[in-house]
């Protein structure tokens, strides 16, 4: 089993990686919140069924009180009306403050069942159980939980670390191809802003039999990147804006699709495209790295452009949140394995795109 740990002053928490750790859930889950009595177990309609009873049944052995909570799959779920209804379940389950939450299942399950944690009772231990590759290796790390509004997405939330982490990667050779690829979106990602060497690696193993071939060493490397970032600036004002490379444009992509003609990942592939361009006709990113990120992408079946009308670019960067007024900090590349946020005024963006 591989082990992170993400050192948050007095709140510091592990990342356990390991295959078949489904059933020893409850076993580990015991150890870090122990007067716990009540778990309520938050999953989606598709997870419940191959996930579900597994896990209910290991933290039972492990002596909690189970209730199951079951959303419906998909982004329309991280909504308020889910969240309130979370709360009022939660309630009447009799859920106290040394109880605990546990999210089973991909990002939406984790953020929406992470700001029910951080908020019901002012707050109660959260344990993430991420079952897709996006939420093992981005979302269920770090302690940012949301809601989408209708405004746009993750615009309500707040920074909730979780105890405890717990990355089964057997899960995914149950994905879809389509939700794999979304998560490789993020893995490329992180071989881009901080590590040249695993960005070869990802170059080197351009498939899903070999990346799920060495998948510990994926997920570990991934989490090492991002815990270290999280460590740095937990609130996200300084180095760890480096981790939205990609998504400021990636937001806008999916908001001309309204959120359901092009998934996360492939809007945040064809963001960091892009945004690598950017960087070039800005004079800081080399001229090879966006064919470069292209053809990565491109081989797990992610798009390397998506049309997006000036409207929706300049909506997306309104809202964006690492925005001050009239300009933002735009996440570039100056080099393979090395982003820093590029401050631009908003209406120059605009009108380089």
């Amino acid at each position: 089993m591989r082990t992170l740990t993400v050192p948050l002053p007095g709140r510091e928490y592990d990342i356990l990686i390991r295959p078949g750790l489904l059933p020893q859930a409850g076993g580990y889950i015991c150890s870090v919140v122990p007067q716990a009595r009540k778990v309520a177990l938050v999953t989606d309609s598709h997870v419940a069924p191959l996930y579900g009873e597994t896990v209910a049944h290991s933290l039972a052995r492990a002596g909690f009180q189970v209730e199951t909570f079951v959303v419906p799959a998909g982004e329309q779920s991280k909504c308020s009306k889910q969240l309130a209804r979370l709360w009022s379940s939660f309630a009447q389950f009799g859920l106290t403050r040394t109880d605990c939450v546990v999210a089973l299942g991909g990002g939406v399950v984790g953020d929406l069942a992470g700001f029910a944690a951080a908020t019901i009772l002012r707050g109660v231990a959260l344990i993430q159980i991420p079952t897709t590759l996006l939420a093992q290796v981005d979302s269920s790390v770090g302690g940012k939980v949301a809601i989408d509004l209708p405004e746009g997405k993750n615009l309500a939330g707040t920074f909730y670390q979780p105890r405890l982490v717990l990355m089964d990667p057997e899960v995914l050779g149950t994905l879809p191809h389509e939700t794999f690829a979304d998560g490789m979106a993020e893995v490329i990602k992180y071989g881009c802003i901080a590590d040249q060497g695993f960005l070869e690696f990802l170059s080197q193993n351009p498939s899903r039999s070999a990346i799920m071939a060495n998948m510990e060493q994926v997920l570990y490397t991934c989490c090492r990147i991002k815990a270290e970032v999280v460590a740095e600036d937990e609130l996200d004002t300084g180095r760890r804006m480096i981790l939205n490379f990609g998504h400021t444009l990636g937001h806008a992509y999916e908001l001309a699709g309204h959120y359901t003609t092009h998934t996360h990942g492939q809007a945040v592939a064809a963001g960091m495209v892009r945004a690598a361009q950017l960087g070039t006709a800005l004079g800081l990113t080399p001229a090879h790295l966006a064919p470069d990120i292209a053809q990565l992408v491109e081989a797990f079946g992610l798009p390397t452009a998506i049309p997006c009308s000036q409207a929706d670019y300049a909506a997306a960067i309104g809202l964006d949140k690492k925005g001050a007024g009239s300009s933002l900090s735009l996440i570039l590349l100056d080099r393979p394995g090395h982003a820093l946020a590029y401050p631009i005024l908003k209406q120059q963006l605009l009108e380089m795109l």
